[in-house]
């Protein structure tokens, strides 16, 4: 041991006296004994510690690995040394997320292993010494005043500069001196600092008080920091009306709804901003500890979703309405819908309304008359035996008395307090307090849940399911629901087929007669119709298709009723069940090709 201390002392340049023998011994000796606690007589355990956590920046390296080993031999030598630091530690929370550290980890390794490898590798085998025989001896003693002494081996100090992936930190880890070699000094840190490239966001202090610090080897130091690129937010549209409204349905204590306040129609003045465009958030350049610029990506302006009646404001930030209406968004923009206000009735004071747009009606609509739009129509008094054809939603405050000829058509939604004597398609669903004998085709749900709930007669067909209070009546009234399908859409179907076939007819009766002008131009128009009818037709069944499918992805129809009288007549596509008893909490569905209560 004596002739392995000598060796590497004159390795690392150090001479090991008695006092520092035994303070290292007795260093070793308290590192090599575990803590003690004191217990009941002279027993004694050690000390039992809660594991700590692993330690995600710190770099483990194994007893064998070079940077351990150089650091044992250089120990051994010097008695005492400060313990290898090998940790990412930025010191705030700018470092690198756990996926990127790992990586970062396995960099440095790779790094600091290269290092410490080549040192260990220069350092020379320590000689394993053997008894000299007498002849040995004697021929030493002959030529050991010729010897001359081989110089002592030197390597200086290697400071190592490690940049990250992101070229936003540097670190230094420096190796100590071997033999007589240079320590670390001002001069070297200055030439890796320039061999490296590292020029940025030095820290100088720590820099400039290194080459005299106690724990400058074998600890990784954070000496630079560059500045992270901060890329622009996108701007954004803010709104100040709704792109899409939800109708809400509040019912008072008796469980009535209010028809005239379903709050699903948004005014809007004339130069009343819609929407503003917020401006985008400017990013800002970074720059790496190389000293050089890391190019931010700025931030993109929307575009106002400008549609009919809109304009954008002399600043381009803010959408303004041209007139005053209905604002509703149509998918990519916002549009303002004209708003025709009828303040009496519709009778003869009035005659038909055929409006493009939206159509408020503040009276009835009396029998004989007709109401069409491509909008919504609102209506708070009572429709009687008319014709209303909506493109949007149908509200009637006050109920429909259809007196078995009123005809009502809506593509979206209905809404109507009662609905009697009268024929409803609708596209969307459909929500009343009562239907009374009514031929009703819906492509939604029939929610007749509110006030008094009830459905008693006609014919009820929807592609979603009927729910309700009561179905039927005491006194066995017929009632026919049907569920499945696509009641409306086939209906539309039905009808634009039997037109295609009534123009066929004639003009194939057309064509046998003699040629005239009045014959010609009209066979060119039904040839355009019929042409147009087909390829209406043709995406008409396209689109049933897709419907159909979603439909039976969201899984099948139910009638739902608290009470179910006889005469109910309930038909799930080819199955029909007849109701021969009063039912409550009615759930009926298809189940394994049978209809099924539930």
């Amino acid at each position: 041991m004596e002739f392995k201390s000598g060796f590497w002392g004159r390795l690392f340049g150090f001479k090991r006296t008695e006092r520092d023998g035994e303070h290292a011994q007795e260093q070793s000796q308290e590192q090599s004994l575990p803590d003690l606690e004191p217990i009941q007589g002279d027993q004694t355990v050690p000390l039992s510690e809660p594991q700590p956590e692993p330690d995600i920046n710190q770099l483990i390296l194994s007893h064998e690995h070079p940077f351990i080993l150089l650091y044992e031999k250089w120990r051994e030598q010097v008695g005492y040394a400060p313990l290898p630091h090998l940790r990412l530690d930025y010191g705030d929370e700018d470092g690198p997320v756990d996926e990127n550290l790992e990586k970062e980890l396995s960099r440095l390794r790779r790094a600091i292993t290269a290092v410490a490898a080549d040192r260990l590798s220069q350092i020379p085998k320590e000689p394993e010494p053997e008894p000299p025989s007498e002849e040995e001896s004697e021929a030493k003693e002959d030529v050991e005043e010729e010897v001359e002494e081989e110089p002592p081996f030197q390597l200086d100090a290697q400071p190592l500069i490690y940049v990250t992936a992101d070229q936003l930190a540097a670190w230094l880890v420096v190796f100590p001196p071997i033999g007589e070699g240079r320590e670390l000094d001002k001069e070297m840190l200055d030439g890796i600092l320039k061999e490296s490239g590292v020029s940025y966001g030095l820290n100088t202090e720590l820099l400039d008080g290194l080459p005299d610090a106690q724990d400058r080897y074998f600890h990784l130091f954070l000496i630079a920091r560059g500045r992270a690129v901060v890329h622009g937010k996108d701007g954004y549209i803010e709104d100040f009306f709704k792109r899409t409204v939800r109708k809400k349905f509040e019912e008072d204590e008796h469980g009535r709804v209010d028809y005239f306040h379903l709050n699903i129609v948004q005014n809007v003045e004339k130069g009343q901003p819609i929407c503003q465009i917020v401006p985008p958030v400017p990013g800002v350049a970074g720059r790496t500890v190389l000293d050089e610029e890391i190019t931010c990506k700025e931030g993109k302006t929307p575009t106002l979703p400008k549609g009919r009646n809109t304009e954008a404001s002399e600043d381009g930030m803010q959408l303004l309405a041209v007139k005053s209406g209905r604002v509703e968004f149509s998918g990519r923009s916002f549009v303002v819908k004209s708003v025709l206000e009828i303040s009496g009735n519709v009778d003869f004071s009035t005659g038909n309304i055929n409006f493009v747009g939206d159509v408020h009606i503040h009276g009835d609509v009396g029998s004989g008359f007709s109401v069409r739009t491509i909008g919504n129509v609102t209506i708070d008094g009572v429709v009687e035996a008319a014709e209303i054809e909506a493109g949007g939603d149908l509200i009637v405050a006050k109920g429909i008395l259809g007196d078995s000829r009123a005809m009502i058509r809506a593509h979206h939604d209905v809404y109507a307090k009662y609905m009697e004597n009268c024929t409803v398609h609708c596209r969307g669903s459909l929500q009343t307090d009562c239907i009374v004998n009514c031929d009703v085709y819906c492509d939604g749900e029939v929610n007749v849940r509110s006030g008094r709930g009830t459905i008693i007669g006609g014919r009820i067909r929807a592609a979603q399911g009927v729910d309700a209070k009561v179905v039927g009546s005491k006194s066995e009234s017929v009632t026919s629901i049907f569920l499945g399908g696509q009641p409306f859409a086939d209906f539309e179907r039905e009808t634009l087929l039997l037109n295609i076939k009534k123009q066929e007819a004639e003009l194939e009766k057309l064509e046998r007669q003699p040629d005239s002008p009045t014959r010609t131009q009209r066979m060119g128009k039904l040839r355009l119709d019929l042409s147009i009818g087909r390829m209406k037709l043709s995406q008409f069944d396209k689109e049933l298709k897709k419907i159909k499918e979603k439909l039976e992805e969201q899984g099948g129809c139910r009638l739902k009723c608290s009470i179910a009288y006889p005469g109910v007549a309930l038909t799930i596509g080819d199955l029909t069940m007849p109701l021969a008893k009063e039912t409550s909490m009615v759930d009926a569905r298809l189940v394994g090709g049978e209809i099924c209560l539930l």
